[in-house]
């Protein structure tokens, strides 16, 4: 097992406790953050050590083991760390520095509107400040942090974003943060011209259980008196978002002193045994009405955390039960066509997940953020929560969970036409998928197998314009994909139809596609609805003859009794 281990956790060398260091430096300790009126644990609790010496040590791991490394991303060519996507030189920001006297002067930081877009997460303004205040061009910027010139203008100029941990790790360490000046980070944001949310739903408050409790009662209906930032996350407040939860240290939750009806470990398990039965029921049939019995049964779990009297481990297993309800809840909605309120519950699945202590958790609710972003949303922040995800079990066994949190990322990555990134994801989520699973997979992940990552690889060489390989790819996935789990089926085979036709195989397109519309009775889902749409769409651009016609009427026909139903 321990041979097992070091190759699947070869591209993954920082744990959770690193991450943060990352994030906030390698001083002895960040100290109890003052953030709002309220107080965080300590943020880094081990010995300190760069993202540059992590890599390095690593590195040295590997060799003494005899592994070879296998960068899922490019590296730099001096220190081996991981390049970002934006950087179109062959070393990092650090090591670019190297042997330069560029550099921001202390004195920039200390100016009040610095700090003010610093804490603000503006790092378009922070740049522009910070240039200004140093007489720097955008060339002395280009050797400090990596970025291209073209990028830091329309970063400056507002029309791009800085995305992802990594990135904006290494334009900060890049510019020069003062160590004193990084507790800054965790300071509540608000966006300039929208309504100030409620502080139990700042994302960058402490991540109570109040507050976990209070998101969860707004994604699923409850009161509230301004909109919610849940509802309106996007891009550098997504990222923040998902950046703090894996800082964010975890706070007590028992709640011993209420008088209360105590929480027992049967009341536990038939709460999660009803989870579990409506996760079967949706694999199989659809979400179809599930999304209003689970959010019934969300707020029975609400209910438990407000007025239950339970210690600290029922507490986090409470958490824990909560958790996976509202991730099923956020797909349940989502399938449904819902997405921004599946991506308010998803939110909250987030802040139970880290409630509960459980990492694996905290990588499926950042896993389903992913789907929304690369479905709906901007896939960049798929990208960023499925790398955040795989971060935070990089000390588990768990090779499907990894593998799964993989595709999410190469869906990303393939709606972003970044083609090498996406396959590298996809042979790397095969190779764990082979080696079968971990003792640390969680038992909700029982549908990552083969054929789900073909679906997925044939999924992503759709997306890059590449229809007779995407069709390969489903074909191959036909012949291992679950026959139980006809939603998924249905929605890979007809996406197979669609790559088929645009490959220009008429009548395997429409083969498939007759196979899709016998799959599809008394199946219940928007999303799958969706897919009919674009095969029937795809058959239309083919003229009515031969074969087209008669799928054409029949796919219109179960169109219109679908819409009926």
């Amino acid at each position: 097992m321990a041979t097992e281990k070091v190759s699947w956790k070869r591209h993954h060398p920082c744990t959770e406790r690193e991450l943060r260091i990352s994030l906030f430096g390698s001083g002895t300790s960040v100290g109890a953050v003052e953030v709002g009126m309220h107080r965080c644990r300590d943020i880094a609790e081990a010995i300190p050590i760069s993202r540059v010496a992590c890599n390095r040590k690593y590195s040295d791991d590997l060799s003494a083991t005899g592994a070879a490394m296998k960068m899922p991303t490019r590296a730099c060519a001096k220190c081996g760390g991981p390049l970002s996507q934006y950087n179109p030189d062959s070393v990092c920001a650090p090591c670019s520095r190297i042997g330069t006297a560029t550099r921001v002067p202390d004195r920039a930081w200390r100016a009040e509107d610095v700090q003010r877009a610093l804490s603000s997460w503006d790092f378009g303004e922070l740049l522009r400040l910070l240039r200004r205040r140093a007489g720097l061009s955008q060339m002395d910027i280009r050797a400090l942090t990596g970025l291209a010139q073209s990028y830091i203008s329309d970063l400056e100029n507002g029309r791009r974003q800085l995305g992802g941990r990594d990135t904006i790790v290494d334009f900060l360490n890049g510019m020069g943060l003062p160590a004193d000046l990084r507790n800054l980070l965790l300071t509540p944001f608000t966006t300039p011209g929208s309504p100030k949310a409620s502080s139990s739903l700042d994302p960058a408050m402490p991540w109570t259980a109040d507050r976990m409790v209070a998101s969860l009662d707004v994604a699923i209906g409850g009161p509230m008196n301004r909109r919610s930032v849940l509802t309106a996350l996007g891009g550098a407040a997504l990222s923040q978002y998902v950046l703090q939860s894996a800082i964010a240290p975890t706070e007590a939750i028992a709640a011993e002193v209420r008088r209360g009806t105590p929480v027992t470990p049967r009341i536990l398990q038939s709460m999660q045994d009803i989870t579990n039965e409506l996760r079967q029921m949706d694999a199989s049939s659809g979400s179809g009405s599930l999304a209003s019995n689970a959010k019934s049964h969300l707020r029975v779990l609400l209910g438990w955390l407000r007025s239950g009297t339970f210690d600290e481990p029922t507490g986090r297993k409470l958490a824990a039960v909560t958790a996976d309800t509202a991730i099923q809840t956020g797909w349940y909605t989502f399938d449904g066509g819902n997405h921004d309120a599946a991506q308010s519950l998803f939110l909250g699945a987030l802040r139970a997940a880290h409630a509960s202590g459980d990492s694996r958790l905290r990588a499926g609710a950042l896993s389903f953020l992913a789907i929304h972003g690369y479905s709906v949303g901007d896939p960049r922040e798929a990208v960023t929560a499925a790398r955040i995800g795989r971060q935070s079990i990089s000390d588990q066994d768990a090779p499907a969970l990894h593998a799964m949190l993989l595709t999410r990322e190469a869906r990303g990555h393939a709606r972003l036409r970044a083609e090498r990134q996406a396959l590298a994801a996809l042979d790397e989520a095969e190779e764990l998928c082979e080696m079968g699973r971990g003792e640390d997979d969680p038992h909700w992940l029982y549908w990552v197998n083969r054929g789900e990552i073909l679906g997925q690889r044939g999924s992503c060489f759709l997306e890059l314009g590449r229809p007779a390989e995407a069709a390969t790819a489903f074909d191959a996935a036909r012949g291992v994909l679950s026959r139980e789990e006809v939603r998924t089926r249905a929605q890979f085979l007809s996406r197979a139809a669609t790559a088929q036709m645009r490959a220009g195989d008429a009548d395997a397109g429409c083969s498939t596609g007759r196979e899709v519309l016998e799959l599809v009775n008394g199946i219940r889902s928007a999303r799958l609805d969706d897919h009919l749409h674009k095969m029937l769409a795809e058959a239309r651009q083919m003229g009515n003859a031969g074969p087209i016609k008669p799928l054409l009427e029949h796919g219109e026909t179960v169109l219109r009794e679908r819409a009926m139903a």
